[in-house]
């Protein structure tokens, strides 16, 4: 972008556009490592005809747009790699209705996932997806990504709430992809098609999510498991029991040790005997039928080598326990430099997986902490740099990484669960898919933005 389009842009725009070296710096990072790359503008619409100018004036001039939310993204999908415009979305933050007749609630992008589900929650109705960063996370970023969370193994992801979106496309003209009903064969799905596109397809501008009524009653457990191995073998076990739990949640030794030492408010022991620990999570209506679920799986887990089951017996308990699971990420980054992959395999095959990774590091001579949502086979694999000279970690870690993926699409995953692909694994896209599924994207990518301007260089190379 020239020095005149930004000053244009500045003039046109100038109640929302910053350019100091801070802010840009700001909107050049995301929670992917250490990566930075600043915008040349950023501008901070309030309407959707904001919205529609700015790219009605970036794809004549050819300027690169790249949506930013909150910028809690772990794949480096909000960096503006060729500079132009960070578009933000933090003031398109309102609540537009909650449908209390029909269970539906529209929004603005830029409302936090957490306030949308308190203020959801206040009319009884519950919004499912959870992902960690949910305080402070946007539902337009959840939207981008297709986030999941611990709750996904019982409830679904975000793409299976979504019922319509308003959204601007590059040349500025603003379509809505379907309606506001839970049943539709009407034409292709243009809706879930932007669900998961990472802001490369057009901007989210308003959103209709269906919503269910809120679980009353809830039980949680946490269980210690002398094996890693035998506590993703006893996801499986438990699932066949026909339970669905809320939420079942992996954990390695070191993960939930490193979260604990850096929660000075916790006081939890952990034996340097177990190898790893279920969160496991029920919930519904009725207390005596949890009690029964939690009774099933408790015999289930006698099957495995386990230590001392602990029961939450309050709900402070119960959020100290998701206060652990839910800062983990943090914790392994605040101890290591590191990167993070987004496995998911059948949960099966779980076990098999983390076999596989503990293999690929010891061949490469690398350290890994897993931790994630084990019920739906979605392990997240952090690499710790260590002892690793810097050639080992940029020259010979890219060929690690490829053998886990390609071990992952061999167990009958794929490369990302929920953290979506962005910049860090496009170069890997060839592992799930074949040249003609890569092609199809291209040209979808090419109908809907002909002149690459929303967010290129992300998902596809």
């Amino acid at each position: 972008m020239t020095s005149e389009q930004i000053d244009f842009l500045f003039n046109k725009f100038k109640n929302i556009a910053f350019n100091d070296s801070e802010i840009l710096d700001k909107y050049g990072r995301d929670e992917t490592e250490d990566l930075l790359f600043p915008p040349q503008i950023v501008l901070k619409p309030s309407t959707t005809e904001e919205v529609s100018a700015i790219l009605k004036y970036c794809n004549d001039n050819k300027i690169p747009v790249t949506p930013s939310g909150a910028r809690t993204g772990l794949s480096g999908g909000a960096l503006p790699i060729h500079g132009g415009v960070a578009l933000s979305m933090e003031k398109m933050n309102k609540i537009i209705k909650i449908d209390e007749n029909n269970s539906q609630v529209i929004t603005e992008p830029g409302v936090i996932t957490q306030v949308l589900q308190e203020a959801v929650r206040e009319k009884g109705l519950f919004y499912p997806p959870d992902p960690a960063s949910k305080g402070s996370c946007f539902i337009g970023g959840n939207i981008a990504e297709n986030s999941g969370g611990p709750k996904a193994v019982k409830y679904g992801v975000t793409a299976d709430y979504v019922l319509n979106l308003e959204v601007v496309l590059p040349n500025g003209e603003v379509i809505w992809t379907g309606a506001n009903v839970l049943k539709n064969a009407t034409g292709y799905n243009l809706t879930q098609l932007i669900v998961g596109s990472e802001g490369t397809l057009g901007v989210v501008t308003k959103i209709v999510l269906r919503l269910i009524s809120h679980p009353t009653e809830n039980m949680l457990m946490l269980v210690p498991f002398y094996e890693a191995r035998k506590a993703c073998e006893a996801v499986a076990a438990i699932m066949k029991t026909g339970i669905t739990p809320s939420g079942m949640e992996f954990m390695e030794r070191d993960a939930i040790r490193w979260t604990i030492d850096n929660i000075p408010t916790i006081q939890m022991e952990i034996d340097e005997n177990h190898e790893a620990h279920l969160l496991i999570e029920v919930d519904g209506f009725d207390e005596n039928k949890l009690i029964e679920d939690c009774e099933k799986i408790a015999n289930i887990l006698e099957q495995f080598e386990t230590g001392d089951v602990l029961f939450a017996d309050s709900q402070a308990q119960k959020d100290k326990l998701w206060e652990v699971r839910r800062k983990v990420g943090e914790a392994v980054k605040t101890h290591s430099i590191y990167k993070e992959e987004d496995t998911v395999v059948p949960r099966f095959e779980l076990a098999n997986l983390l076999a596989g990774v503990k293999k690929i590091g010891d061949k490469y001579g690398f350290k890994s902490v897993c931790y994630g949502h084990a019920g739906d086979g979605n392990l997240h694999v952090n690499i710790l740099k260590g002892d690793l000279t810097d050639d080992q970690w940029n020259n010979e870690l890219p060929k690690a990484i490829r053998e886990i993926f390609s071990l992952t699409v061999k167990l009958g995953g794929t490369i990302s669960g929920e953290h979506g692909i962005g910049l860090v694994q496009k170069s890997y896209m060839d592992i799930p898919f074949s040249a003609m599924s890569l092609r199809l994207m291209k040209e979808i990518k090419q109908i809907f933005d002909p002149n690459n301007i929303m967010n290129p260089g992300k998902i596809l190379e």
